[in-house]
This record gives structure tokens, sequence and C-alpha cells, in this order.
């Protein structure tokens, strides 16, 4: 199972605010938080996200095809995150609905540094 997933990012500080409301409004804060690095989640709860700058001091880039999904408690949800991230100024990948089959509810956004995320309901 995945314990956490890290996205690069260029500039830590500017980009962090971002994944604060977001996570937040999962019900999660940060909880590690260093210069370079900061992750949020739950300690013993599901996988959490994390924001780095590359250790090998390249700049960071988005990789094509990858994607992180964030797991929402119900659709309500999702529609509430998706929106939020909207309100930030998210690029839209795809707003909030059924996908395929009417089990699966997402919406899919990117991150201030570029990285794509999805937030779904199953």
């Amino acid at each position: 199972m995945i314990g956490y997933v890290t996205l690069g990012t260029n500039d830590l500080q500017k980009n962090a605010p971002f994944y604060d409301k977001i996570c937040g409004a999962l019900g999660v804060g940060r909880m590690m938080d260093f210069d370079t690095f900061i992750a949020w989640g739950q300690p013993g709860g599901g996988a959490g996200v994390a924001l780095t700058q590359p250790f090998d001091g390249q700049p960071a880039t988005v990789g094509n095809g990858v994607m992180v999904a964030l797991q929402a408690k119900d659709r309500a949800q999702v529609d509430e995150i998706y929106k939020l991230a909207m309100e930030l100024g998210a690029p839209d990948e795809g707003a909030a609905g059924p996908r395929g089959d009417e089990g699966f509810y997402a919406g899919y956004f990117r991150d201030p540094d570029g990285n794509k995320l999805a937030i779904f309901h199953m």
C-alpha cells in the first residue's frame, strides 16, 4: 500500500497554502514541516501527500501521466473540494461528476506547480 506521495515544487512557501486549504477541507493538516519538505495527513491515517524541493537541486517538473488522487468521504465533498480548487485558481482538468461506472465520482485540477490532482469518491 502507498504510505504517502511526494510532489516536487519550485516554491514551497508559495505553494504550501494551496495544500493547507485543500487538505484542511479533507480534515487533515500538516504532519511534517521542514524548510524544504511539508507533508499533509494524519499519522496512522490514510496515505498523505507532500511537497518537496528536489533533493538533486534541479528544478521540479510535472510528470506526464502522473496524478495524485485524494479520497473524499462522499460526492458532496468531491464537489466542495473541486469548487475550492477552482476558487484558489487551480487549472481545471475536468469538472466534478460521474466517470464511467456510476460508483466513481471525481473532479480533476492542477496545483500551482502544475501537478495533476483528482478528488474522488467511490
